[in-house]
């Protein structure tokens, strides 16, 4: 394997990878010309070929995420990838062909006789851009809301997981086609070659910062895009909230994948008198998932050495700035990056500027939760956002007075499980949504289409105008 690393990595090769992307494109656009409305029977046939495939390689899956991140919970891939790449095929296979059934709209009076439908038509040839902290679940998740939408589709693995990559490319052309579904790998400037293909539509997620060289390269195409991308989720634990709840759920939407989510909690917005009190409940909870640190299966490490000094630099350039550093654990282990919480934090810091993307916890004082929403709302708005209280007139508060991509009532990262929800960033976030119903709805066209047979009764109000029924017309229906 490191040798095939070393071959990607040669600029010759990265030449003939941007090649491969143009010649993908084009047997995927000359397949699409030739059956550009896929039946339901055949979405269903490419959707059960990929559930058998996922379930019959996960022992694989497993093992090269793992061997990507240096060590990744065998159980966070099965429950945080494999689980809901098969649960989104199942749901939407039950649903395709309702999806696809014309959506019957209404005819004013004025132009009848009419009928009026919108029929949703594939949209031809969808790239998605895939980043490495869940290479499987973003991957399978775009691609199975393509292909229910009846499109062909090109993927662009991460560079940083070069043996997950290289494994979904391999098994991915065991059940389809190139001119259906392929799989490109590569650097940096592969990744942007794929951007600036003039794709139907491209579904990037990553980060905000390089989500705007995407958008940028898809504007020269007018490629429609979704982006998918972050920010700095806050957390805001009520004054009332039993601390345990609260410390324990947020422990795991934290602890997750080392943090490396882009839904994970970023920050914690906690009543000033109860930050001590929330410090000790969230360092139980995480010592209780995970005793230890050295040799745990199930603590997953950092994806590589440049994240790891990035969060390393976080933490020196906080504790420079007087920010208080508690470490849950009173070691590192190669990249398995102990849990700390960062407390007297201030905006001057890199920790309070990007998104923190790792196994580090900001904790951010307040005193009545207007301070808290107003914390919120003067900063970029953020994919999620994480309430812990029971009180439902707080509640209908936070929904109406916060802005955000989506929302957890007394949980952390499950919204983004459930299927029948759009899932989405808002701004600096990013745009658009897909997963289930709207996955099928963002890779389609969505054509109104009107219906008239022989009789015209348009005709009536043709020129010449100033006729006896264009006053009519008018005296009826202008007003």
């Amino acid at each position: 394997m490191a040798a095939d690393i070393a071959y990607l990595q040669d600029p010759q090769h990265s030449q003939q990878q941007i090649s491969q992307l143009e010649t993908s494109f084009a047997l995927q656009r000359q397949a699409y010309q030739a059956n550009p409305m896929p039946s339901a029977e055949q979405r269903l046939m490419w959707l059960k070929a990929l559930s058998e495939l996922l379930s019959n390689q996960r022992e694989a899956l497993v093992q090269a995420i793992s061997q990507d991140f240096s060590n990744r919970s065998a159980d966070e891939t099965l429950l945080a990838e494999l689980m809901p790449s098969l649960h989104g095929i199942h749901y939407a296979s039950k649903r395709i062909k309702k999806w696809m059934k014309p959506s019957r709209r209404s005819v004013g009076m004025q132009f009848l006789p009419a009928s009026a439908k919108v029929i949703y038509q594939p949209l031809g040839v969808v790239g998605v851009i895939v980043p490495w902290n869940y290479p499987l679940f973003l991957a399978i998740g775009p691609l199975v809301g393509a292909l229910s939408a009846g499109n062909r589709v090109m993927i662009k693995m991460s560079e940083s997981t070069p043996a997950t990559s290289q494994l979904i490319k391999e098994l991915l052309a065991k059940v389809f086609p190139e001119d259906l579904v392929s799989v490109a790998l590569g650097e940096a400037e592969v990744g942007m070659a794929f951007a600036k293909l003039p794709f139907d539509h491209l579904l990037f997620t990553g980060a905000t910062s390089i989500g705007k060289h995407v958008m940028r390269a898809a504007a020269e195409n007018l490629t429609p895009v979704t982006l998918e991308l972050g920010g700095k989720s806050p957390a805001i634990v009520s004054a009332e909230v039993p601390l345990a709840d609260a410390a324990e759920r947020i422990a795991f939407g934290k602890t997750m994948n080392a943090g490396q989510t882009c839904v994970a909690p970023d920050y914690v917005l906690v009543p000033k008198d109860r930050v001590a009190g929330f410090v000790e409940a969230y360092r139980k909870a995480v010592l209780g998932f995970y005793p230890q640190l050295a040799d745990n299966p199930d603590y997953t490490a950092i994806i590589n050495e440049r994240q790891q000094q990035r969060l390393n630099g976080y933490l020196s350039d906080a504790e420079s700035k007087g920010a208080t550093l508690v470490a849950l654990y009173p070691e590192t282990q190669g990249r398995r990056m102990p849990h700390t919480v960062v407390l007297n934090v201030s905006d001057e810091m890199n920790i309070m500027q990007d998104e923190i993307f790792g196994p580090l916890l900001p904790i951010v004082p307040y005193e009545g939760i207007e301070q808290a929403f107003a914390y919120v709302n003067q900063r970029p708005r953020p994919l999620a956002l994480y309430y812990f209280g029971y009180d439902k007139g707080e509640q209908q508060r936070v929904l109406h007075e916060t802005h955000s991509g989506g929302v957890c009532l007394n949980d952390t990262l499950l919204h983004v499980a459930q299927d029948d929800m759009p899932f989405g960033g808002v701004g600096p976030s990013g745009m658009g949504h897909y997963h289930g119903h709207e996955g099928f709805l963002t890779f389609s066209k969505a054509k109104g289409v009107l219906v008239k047979q022989r009789l015209n009764a348009a005709k009536l109000i043709y020129p010449p105008y100033g006729k006896t029924l264009h006053k009519l017309v008018y005296k009826l229906f202008v007003r």
